[in-house]
Formats: C-alpha cells, sequence, structure tokens
C-alpha cells in the first residue's frame, strides 16, 4: 500500500510537461505560501482564497502531504478574458498549488499559454494571464535570494 503522505510517483505525460510549471523553494510551504500572498497583494492583484487542503484532509480523518492552493488574480485582467470566452472561467481566476515535495517545496501552475489554448485566446488576452509567470519567478528569486 503508498504511503497516502507521499503517494505515487508522480507521472507525466508531454502534454502535461507543456501544460503545468512546476519550480521549487527551499522554504516550508507554510512560508513559501505566506511570501506567495505577499508578493500577490503588493503586485495589487486580489488574494480570493487559500484552502488549505491537507487540513481538510485532517478535518475528516485522512492523512495528505502539505499542500496548500492560492487562488488569486487581477479582476480587470480576468473579467476581460472571460467576456471574450466564458469558459476561461473554469480556470480563472489563477491558481498556484503550493505543496510537500519530499524535502523540498512545489510551486505549481498552469501555464498561461495552455489556458490560452484551451480557449482559443487572442495573444494580447493571453498577456492578460502573464501575471503568474512574473509572480511566480518573484517568488522563485526571493525564495532563492533568502528574501
Amino acid at each position: 500500500m503508498t504511503d497516502p503522505m507521499e503517494g505515487p510517483p508522480m507521472s507525466h505525460s508531454a502534454a502535461d510537461e507543456s501544460s503545468v510549471v512546476t519550480k521549487h523553494s527551499a522554504r516550508s510551504v507554510g512560508d513559501t505560501v505566506s511570501l506567495l500572498t505577499e508578493l500577490i497583494k503588493a503586485k495589487g492583484m486580489r488574494l480570493f482564497a487559500t484552502i488549505d487542503q491537507s487540513a481538510e484532509a485532517r478535518r475528516v480523518g485522512l492523512e495528505l502531504r502539505e499542500t496548500v492552493l492560492v487562488i488569486f488574480g487581477d479582476p480587470g485582467m480576468g473579467t476581460a478574458v472571460m467576456a471574450d470566452a466564458p469558459l476561461a472561467a473554469l480556470d480563472l481566476p489563477l491558481k498556484t498549488l503550493i505543496w510537500a515535495d519530499g524535502d523540498r517545496t512545489g510551486i505549481t501552475y498552469t501555464v498561461p499559454a495552455e489556458i490560452a489554448r484551451r480557449y482559443g485566446l487572442t495573444p494580447d488576452l493571453t498577456a492578460k494571464l502573464a501575471g503568474i509567470e512574473a509572480l511566480t519567478d518573484a517568488l522563485s528569486s526571493a525564495v532563492a535570494s533568502g528574501r
């Protein structure tokens, strides 16, 4: 039986590799989430929710590695995308998963190009989603530099 804290080895198809990015943090899950929420606010984005999925698992008597979903965005940017492609609301607001990945912390999100492909977004609308790239780059840089 697989240890629920470790889970099965992660496997990805070629499509997964191009549509989902995982960066790593040397900080704990909690510290990475705190830093991410600070960066979201500093960049003028809106933090919609932080969902501690491992806490919810514990609440029902189950175990799950540390896993926190952070939901955020810029309503001005996202609204333009959803007005053009209503089903894009399935992927918006943007989401970043912060999770325990062995002795590291994973920072995982769907790349804007994949969201654009799913909904046939124009380059201009795709650019409205690019904030997640800059935000996670800033998060990785801040984590790496000990910010």
